[in-house]
Order: C-alpha cells, then sequence, then structure tokens
C-alpha cells in the first residue's frame, strides 16, 4: 500500500541554477547526484523532509501549454510568516500570506522553470487537521 509521496522530478534548463534555488533558497539538503558512465554530473536528487525528496534532471522542461494536469506542488512549513520573511531576505519573490479555502495558510512562489510552489501551514481549523491526528 501507499504510505507517502517518496519524490516529485522536474526536468530543468539550468542544473546549477535549480539547485541552488532549492538548496540555498529553500534549504532542501542535497542526498546524491547522478553522474553517467562518462562522468558527466546530469542530476540531483535533494531532500525536503521526512521520506520525501525533489530529483531535478537537465534537460529541456515541457512548454507549459502541454503541462498535463500538473498545476504545483506544496511544501508544509511550521512558521510561514517567518519562512516567507527568510526567503525573500535571499530574494526569492513570494506572495504575502493568505488564508485558503481549506482554512490553511499558503503563499506562492516560483523556481527557475515557473513551477509554481506552494508553502502550506496547518492551522487547527484546516480541513486536512481530522486525517492528520
Amino acid at each position: 500500500m501507499i504510505q507517502a509521496l517518496a519524490h516529485l522530478c522536474f526536468i530543468v534548463r539550468d542544473l546549477e541554477a535549480a539547485e541552488a534555488f532549492y538548496r540555498d533558497g529553500l534549504g532542501l539538503r542535497p542526498a546524491f547526484d547522478f553522474i553517467n558512465d562518462a562522468g558527466e554530473r546530469f542530476g540531483v536528487y535533494l531532500h525536503i523532509g521526512g521520506r520525501s525528496f525533489l530529483e531535478l534532471f537537465q534537460g529541456q522542461p515541457v512548454p507549459s501549454d502541454a503541462q498535463g494536469s500538473y498545476a504545483h506542488f506544496c511544501l508544509e512549513v511550521d512558521d510561514l510568516p517567518a519562512t516567507v520573511a527568510e526567503l525573500r531576505g535571499k530574494g526569492i519573490e513570494v506572495t504575502d500570506p493568505t488564508l485558503g479555502f481549506d482554512r490553511s495558510w499558503q503563499a506562492w512562489l516560483q523556481d527557475p522553470d515557473g513551477n509554481r510552489i506552494e508553502l502550506h501551514h496547518y492551522t487547527p481549523e484546516s480541513k486536512q487537521a481530522p486525517a492528520l491526528a
């Protein structure tokens, strides 16, 4: 049976820029690199937290008009206002926190390839709360 989200994978135009955004900007920790038979680095695995990872591969991202049903991915944070302030301090554009329809706080940003990222903070009134108990 399914236990958790293992990883998300993105094809990125510039592996170093994407890795810097997620590592230095969002604070994800490098887990390992993908190295081909010629000794060239072509991807990286970053630890999000718990048992979740982000996988990045150098390549050409699919144009946004052919993205299928992908809309965004969401990262849970422990203190949304502090996280927004920290990211803005690093020069990352982040929206102001707003209370979503699910009664959880959210803010939005994009990675260097335009992938939308939601920052999410549960409240006691969050519609997800019963499933988290």
